[in-house]
Parts: C-alpha cells; sequence; structure tokens
C-alpha cells in the first residue's frame, strides 16, 4: 500500500511525540527536552532524549532515533502501514487507500470499529478477574503457591475467573449482547432455551487463573485461564475471533519487547506459567505459544524484534515433537544473519523448576549451549535412521532433503549440505545431483490430471472445496465436484446442513462419489494420524486456516498430536465425542477406513496435500496478478517466485 508522502507529513504534524513515547517511557524535563530510560537497551542512568520542538528521540548511549513512527515500528514491532494506521487512528485521520473502492474502505473501517470494541469489551472483564483476583484468599494462596509475587501478578495482569456460571453478567449490563459470545468471553448455546425463551448463555471462563493476551500494542485481545485444582482441560484458551489468532500471537511478547533487546535473544517456551515465573527469576525476555504448535508467523514476529531466538522444551517425546515443529517453522527465516538454538531441559524440569533447583546463572549458561539449528537439523534428519548402514544413510539423505531446502540460500545452507553429504557418505554435488532427480519423498507419480487444476498463469487460483480425482487404483474410488445440496453432516451448532444424530464409531454404508480436497484431506489424516508429523509447518498452519468446518477439525488434530502424539483412530474416536464437527468427521474417515489400504491411503494423500499447496499459492499468486496490473512492481518478484513453485509442485520437483 503507497501512502503520499504528504499525508505522512501531514500526520507527523499533528501527533505529538512526547504523547507517544509517554505511553511507553517516562519522561521527566530536563531543560528543553524530555528524558528517560531508553526502551531500546538496559541502563541505568536516564540518555533517552525527546524533543518536543523537533518531534524528533535519540539516545546517547544507543544511538537509536527518530520519528513517532519510528518509535513505534522500533517498540511494538509494528510495519510501516501499522504504525501509520496507529498514530492516524489516535488523532482521527483517515489514512488515504487511493486503490481501494468506498464499498472496501468502509468494510474495513467496520472492522477496525469491531476490533477496537473487542478490545473494550475484553479490557473491561480483565480489570474485573483482577478485581476477583484480589478477593479471592484461594486465588492468591495458588498462585503465592507457584512462587508468584504480587508485583509479578500485576505487572502481567493476572485475574481470578469466579466459580459462578454467569459472573460476567454482574460485570456488563447487558448479558445478552453479541459482544460477550463475539469476544469469546461467553459460550452461547442455540439449541437450549431459557425459561425467557432466549439461547442460554455462560460464561466461558469459571474457577480459573486468568492470564490476559495482549498484542504488541498492549490491548488485550484474549485470555488464557488455568484451573486451580484438578480439572479438564487444564488450561483453555479464548476461540479465534476478529482480533485474537493463536497461530499469530504468542504470551508476553508485549511484557517482554524491553527484556528481549537487553538479553539479546527471544526465550519461546511451553506455557503461560512458564513466562511469568522466568519474567519473576530475572528472564522477562521468554514468551510462550498459546497452547498450539509453533508456526511461521509467531517466529517472523520474533525476528522483528530479535535475531536471536532460543526455544526452550522439556526433554520428552512430547517436546521432541514441540521442538521438531518449531524448526519447520524457522527454517524459511533461518538466514546468515539470524540465530535460532533448541534448549531441551532433563524431563523432571521445566525452566521454572530447573532455575528455582540450581539457579539463574546454571540456566543461562544451559542457553548458551543449547543446540544449534545446524545441529538440531542433522539429529531430525538422522531420526529412526541406522547411519551404520547403507540403508539408513540413504534414509537419512531422503529425510535431510526437505530440511535443507526449506533453508533460505546462503552460507549455513551451503554449509549444511557438506555436513549432510558426508553425514551420508556421499560428495556434496552428487548429493545434490540425487536430489534434484530424484522425485520428493512419499510423493506418488500421477499418470492422470487431477481434475480442475489451476492453469499455470494463476488467472483462476483454486478453491479448498474443488474437487480431487485421484489416479485410479484398485479399491480406491474417485470423487467428482459437488453439486447441489451439500450431503456433509450437521455441526452441533446447526446451519444449513441437514440435522441428525452423531454416527456410531463406524458408519457402514456405501461409500459416496462426492467430496472435496478438504474433505479427502479431513478423512485421510484422521485415519492416519502418524503422518501429520510428516508435514511441514506450513502445511499445519495452511490446513489450520482452512475456512470451517475443515480448519477447526485440523487444529483440534494439531492439539492432540501435541498433547498425546500421533494416536490410532479408534482412540480419536473417542476423544471427538462431544465436539461440534463429530458426524461430519466421521463420515469422511469412513470413506477412508472402508478401504483399509494404508500405503494407498498415505500416497492418496501426498497427492491431496499437493493440490491444497497449489490453491493456496495459486490464491496468493492471483492477488500479486492483480497487484502488478495495477502497476505494483514491487510484487512481480514474488508473483514469478509463486508461479515457479507451483510449476515445481504441478511438476512433481523439490520446491
Amino acid at each position: 500500500m503507497a501512502i503520499p508522502q504528504s499525508f505522512i507529513q501531514d500526520l507527523l504534524a499533528r501527533v505529538d511525540i512526547v504523547d507517544v513515547v509517554g505511553k511507553h517511557v517516562q519522561l521527566k524535563k530536563g531543560g528543553a527536552n524530555l528524558m528517560g530510560l531508553c526502551p531500546f537497551h538496559g541502563e541505568k542512568s536516564p540518555s533517552f532524549s525527546v524533543s518536543p520542538s523537533k518531534q524528533f528521540y535519540h539516545c546517547f548511549g544507543c544511538g537509536a532515533n527518530g520519528n513517532a513512527i519510528g518509535f513505534l515500528m522500533e517498540h511494538t514491532g509494528m510495519n510501516f502501514v501499522e504504525a501509520v494506521k496507529d498514530l492516524a487512528q489516535q488523532v482521527g485521520m483517515q489514512v488515504p487507500e487511493e486503490d481501494v473502492s468506498p464499498q472496501d474502505r468502509e468494510r474495513a473501517a467496520r472492522q477496525r470499529q469491531k476490533q477496537a470494541t473487542l478490545t473494550d469489551v475484553l479490557e473491561k472483564a480483565a480489570v474485573a478477574y483482577q478485581k476477583a483476583l484480589k478477593a479471592s484468599p484461594r486465588a492468591v494462596a495458588y498462585l503465592k503457591g507457584r512462587g508468584l509475587s504480587g508485583q509479578i501478578a500485576k505487572t502481567f495482569g493476572l485475574g481470578y475467573a469466579l466459580e459462578g456460571w454467569r459472573h460476567l453478567a454482574n460485570v456488563f449490563p447487558d448479558y445478552a449482547e453479541p459482544l460477550l459470545v463475539e469476544s469469546g468471553l461467553v459460550i452461547e448455546h442455540e439449541d437450549e432455551k431459557g425459561a425467557d425463551g432466549q439461547a442460554k448463555r455462560y460464561d466461558r471462563f469459571r474457577d480459573r487463573v486468568m492470564f490476559p493476551i495482549r498484542n504488541v500494542k498492549g490491548e488485550c485481545i484474549g485470555f488464557g485461564g488455568r484451573v486451580l485444582d484438578k480439572g479438564e482441560p487444564k488450561y483453555l484458551n479464548s476461540p479465534e475471533t476478529p482480533v485474537f489468532s493463536k497461530g499469530r500471537e504468542l504470551y508476553g511478547l508485549f511484557e517482554a519487547r524491553t527484556a528481549i533487546r537487553q538479553h539479546g535473544y527471544a526465550l519461546v517456551t511451553e506455557g503461560y506459567m512458564d513466562v511469568v515465573a522466568l519474567a519473576q527469576l530475572g528472564f522477562a525476555n521468554a514468551v510462550a505459544t498459546l497452547g498450539t504448535a509453533c508456526t511461521p508467523d509467531h517466529v517472523q514476529k520474533l525476528f522483528r524484534f530479535t535475531d536471536a531466538v532460543v526455544f526452550s522444551f522439556d526433554g520428552d517425546a512430547a517436546g521432541r515433537r514441540a521442538a521438531r515443529k518449531a524448526l519447520d517453522a524457522a527454517l524459511p527465516l533461518a538466514t546468515d544473519t539470524r540465530s535460532v538454538k533448541f534448549l531441551f531441559l532433563p524431563t523432571e524440569h521445566d525452566p521454572d523448576s530447573f532455575i528455582r533447583e540450581h539457579g539463574a546463572d546454571a540456566f543461562a549458561e544451559r542457553v548458551r549451549e543449547a543446540l544449534p539449528l545446524s545441529r538440531f537439523l542433522l539429529e531430525a534428519a538422522s531420526a529412526d535412521c541406522d547411519t551404520g548402514s547403507a540403508e539408513g544413510r540413504a534414509r537419512m539423505a531422503s529425510q535431510a532433503r526437505p530440511l535443507w531446502s526449506a533453508l533460505p540460500d546462503g552460507a549455513l545452507k551451503r554449509q549444511l549440505l557438506g555436513d549432510i553429504a558426508q553425514a551420508v557418505g556421499i560428495a556434496s554435488q552428487d548429493l545434490l545431483q540425487l536430489w534434484q532427480a530424484a522425485p520428493p519423498p512419499g510423493r506418488p507419480r500421477r499418470e492422470a490430471a487431477t481434475g480442475a487444476a489451476p492453469q499455470d498463469n494463476t488467472e483462476a487460483p483454486m478453491n479448498h472445496t474443488s474437487a480431487y480425482t485421484p489416479t485410479a487404483r484398485p479399491g480406491v474410488p474417485s470423487y467428482r465436484q459437488d453439486s447441489g445440496a451439500s450431503t456433509r453432516y450437521p455441526s452441533r451448532g446447526g446451519g444449513k446442513w441437514r440435522r441428525e444424530p452423531p454416527p456410531p464409531p463406524r458408519m457402514l454404508g456405501e461409500q459416496r462419489a462426492s467430496v472435496t480436497r478438504a474433505d479427502r484431506a479431513v478423512g485421510l489424516l484422521l485415519a492416519n494420524a502418524q503422518a501429520w508429523d510428516s508435514l511441514s509447518a506450513d502445511d499445519h498452519a495452511m490446513l489450520a486456516h482452512l475456512p470451517a468446518p475443515h480448519g477447526s477439525v485440523f487444529a483440534w488434530l494439531e492439539a492432540q498430536i501435541h498433547e498425546h502424539g500421533p494416536m490410532p483412530w479408534a482412540v480419536l474416536r473417542e476423544a471427538l465425542r462431544g465436539h461440534e464437527h463429530e458426524a461430519f468427521v466421521c463420515a469422511e474417515v469412513e470413506q477412508v477406513t472402508m478401504g483399509a489400504d494404508t500405503e494407498a491411503e498415505l500416497s492418496e494423500l501426498a497427492g491431496v496435500m499437493d493440490l491444497l499447496r497449489i490453491d493456496a499459492l495459486s490464491a496468493q499468486a492471483a492477488v500479486l496478478a492483480a497487484r502488478v496490473q495495477q502497476g505494483d512492481r514491487g510484487a512481480f518478484d514474488e508473483f514469478k517466485r509463486l508461479n515457479e513453485r507451483i510449476k515445481h509442485l504441478k511438476s512433481g520437483q523439490p520446491v
């Protein structure tokens, strides 16, 4: 988006940098300027100067300087457009959007207003939870028992949700307000009616310690709640809302921004309590993912604040699985100027308990000795490989290929090629030629074109609901595009799908002739959950962001595997009971399990994933093509790169 320079000048003329900086730094009068402690490096004597006359800031210690826009970009991690929009909103100016229609501009304005309203609702709930914590000796005793002080609880805005079903009715005058449901604070059951004939409502969070989740601007966008005693689930997060997405947000990032710069790295942990406890024990640079595997969005957001990230995991199997997800997410962003490490603690310790037993210095030493990305990549590539045999080394070469390919070109990638080649016992050039000549591992050769495939010019991007037509195989049915009314089973919330009771564990019946690609992916992955870990973090993110019901089903599957590891369908089936998409999932898995040919299913899954990847890339390319046609030359290189990836996928070559 091109913002006219004249608008930038007008904006900076109306914004007072003292107000902007003053929200983040305590300033005191010092002659003609104001002085404070620099937020960009640790110091005890103020050397950070803000000039009201020049509308400029400068640190005499580290040299940081700039205007109000630059301060927001540097301090909050916003990009340029985000910072401009934030400042414009503060002073009531409308950012010009020359290439946007009046209808789109009005829609965007309504969306911004909705987001602002939702954060106001969540902020009000956060204040109520904080007051409830102070009035609850039981909740206070729990936090003290975990070693937390009142000051650290205040810093992170910790609170307590009372045990009652409708406590928030005492906080918000209108408990029937739709915003309470949209914000994720209240659950509404349309199928159940109260005495007044209205849908039944109750608080989502009850009898839980509350952890407010803030965005980089400090706005409350959601909550995490932990049970005080025994109960399930132990941690409960806000659902996805217009202001909150688990795949993009990190708990504690707002509070950790300054400490990340001071320590020189970000420490990624596994839970809310780890973040709060570490901050109290001297490691305020800790953040945590929100009950989901690390995504490329998480890593990219961290790299806005630092060039060094250390992932801390338990040393058990679940911790290793989480670390592998983080590796997949970090690889495309691991440039030569960035550092990514992996810290594995003993199985009996988390960061909190390790520091309390061994001290902060011992933990800091563990961080310094953490496993570099290059070594962990080699470990991941050699997993389950007997490198003492030719077969084992060949398998390692195959497993290393997608990991190495994900790295951006540079010195690190070229060095790792030599390390992998040495480990498998062949020359670097021979290994590279082998990778370039062979089809991608696990990807079947398809002789027939798949139905409705997008053209190379990407003018008509595919949708995940397009029909998937696999190559004919014995015992594997063909599928065509859905037509007419959907034959899917309903979610518990009803809607336009027909209502039927949830199916039994096995739905005996005939295979349907109509299924979409995303439908088929649901069936194949739930029937073969062990294949989930073979997919990349980008694949996981792509699947989880598909529209309902598919996206929510894949997000649920990822949470199950993250917590328990790959499970057979019989176990997943029981875990699904009561899930809003239970009937839909059972119907799709039934179409797979009727074939009972695992090898064929995994082969077919590889083909389905290729098509879904092409769909996603084609949609991105179509957007870029439109920008190119409008004269945006900056989009052309990215458009060519996406087209190249699409061609590689279609030809079965490595991307």
